[in-house]
């Protein structure tokens, strides 16, 4: 029996139908790749773009989706990132310093080793960051979340972390000396394994627990909550590394 007319029909639409999604999305690849050759402008989209080992200082970048773009060793210093979206993106040995990144995304980015260093993130985002080793030393850092973020040995030594969220983060040897801590900071469920501590004034922080100020390093000119009591190990013994 010979094929219906309405059965060529049928095979003519599913045909157009495949040709039209093949081309499309040939179409949105190479739109993605031109993309990613653009210069920076606000709001661009480099999603998944790779910029590893490029120079853009000073660039604009406020607003960018930047979603899972490979910035490693990349500079990106005194650049306007404020708002962009950084989310899954690769910052290893990259820096930012003296850039502004007020609002921006930047959840699950690794950023081993990064400069952070005089960064204005106020209000940014760094949940579930790889953030270890990275130095935000006199960076602005209020009201910033960085919850379940890894900060492993990283620098904060006179940033300004008011109102900032570190609840599960790991801050295992993280540096807080002479950090500002105007407002209440959330330490809740955080490992402070050596965390130092000294000099600097929790006493309106939340979260916080005996056990963390026993594993933490702080001396006498650390004030804790009401509750809380200096470690009988404090102050800290460290050895060169």
């Amino acid at each position: 029996m010979r094929p219906s007319i309405t059965t060529y029909k049928k095979a003519f639409r599913q045909s157009v139908l495949m040709l039209t999604a093949f081309f499309g999305c040939s179409w949105q690849q190479s739109l993605a790749a031109n993309e990613c050759r653009v210069s920076p402008t606000p709001g661009i989209s480099w999603q998944n773009c790779d910029k590893k080992l490029l120079m853009l200082n000073g660039s604009d970048l406020g607003g960018a989706n930047l979603t899972g773009a490979d910035f490693t060793s990349t500079d990106l210093r005194d650049s306007n990132l404020s708002a962009a979206n950084f989310e899954d993106a690769v910052l290893v040995r990259a820096s930012l310093a003296r850039s502004v990144a007020k609002g921006a995304n930047f959840s699950g980015i690794e950023a081993f080793r990064t400069e952070f260093g005089n960064l204005d993130a106020q209000g940014a985002v760094f949940v579930n960051a790889e953030l270890s080793r990275s130095n935000f030393t006199k960076a602005k850092l209020a009201d910033t979340d960085f919850r379940k973020a890894d900060l492993g040995r990283s620098q904060f030594d006179r940033a300004d972390v008011s109102g900032s969220r570190f609840s599960l983060a790991n801050l295992a040897r993280t540096d807080f000396r002479e950090a500002i801590f105007a407002k209440p900071v959330d330490f809740d469920r955080a490992f402070m394994f050596l965390t130092r501590i000294e000099g600097v004034d929790l006493s309106a922080a939340t979260g916080l627990t005996q056990w963390q100020m026993d594993m933490a390093c702080g001396d006498d000119t650390t004030v804790l909550p009401t509750g809380l009591t200096k470690a009988a190990s404090w102050p800290c013994k460290f050895q060169q590394e």
